[in-house]
């Protein structure tokens, strides 16, 4: 029954270290492309709040995801990755629903901005985890050029 269990707690700690593993370039321009395209959307929302701190920060996201998509682009063809139409994670497209769902107010406000916390500290994550232990050399660059300003969005939405 030991031999059993310590095999299973082998097995899960293999398992809980290949899910932590840098991505390759392709599934890095993926998730990168899909973290722009919710960031993207979700601003569009909200870019009509009655809200001046969300209706900037929608704004920015705007300009500075789109910036980023750009970057992203250009790395991947630089290192020789195919480029397709990034696809958004289950759960961003959950987000995605349920934040067209609220109607306009605070609390539609209130959960863009929990969900952009979420949002960008799974980005930032990405972007430090690829701009250091990455294989790409141009993507990597990106991924450090891009991380600070991930982290300025993290700032602007600790004040919200």
């Amino acid at each position: 029954m030991k031999i059993l269990f310590f095999g299973a707690a082998a097995l899960a700690l293999v398992a809980a270290a290949a899910s932590a593993e840098t991505p390759t370039k392709a599934q890095f321009v993926e998730k990168a492309g899909a973290s722009d395209t919710f960031e993207i959307d979700s601003a569009r929302l909200m870019v009509t709040s009655k809200n001046p701190a969300i209706k900037t920060f929608a704004t920015q996201m705007l300009t500075d995801h789109t910036k980023s998509t750009k970057m992203v682009q250009a790395a991947a063809k630089a290192d020789h990755v195919a480029l397709k139409k990034p696809s958004m994670s289950v759960g961003q497209r959950t987000d995605l629903t349920a934040l067209k769902a609220v109607p306009a107010g605070k609390t539609k406000d209130d959960l863009y901005v929990k969900q952009q916390k979420a949002a960008h500290d799974d980005a930032l994550a990405l972007m430090q985890d690829y701009g250091s232990n990455g294989t790409a050399p141009h993507l990597k660059s990106a991924a450090t050029k891009i991380a600070p300003v991930v982290e300025k969005h993290q700032s602007m939405l600790a004040t919200m």
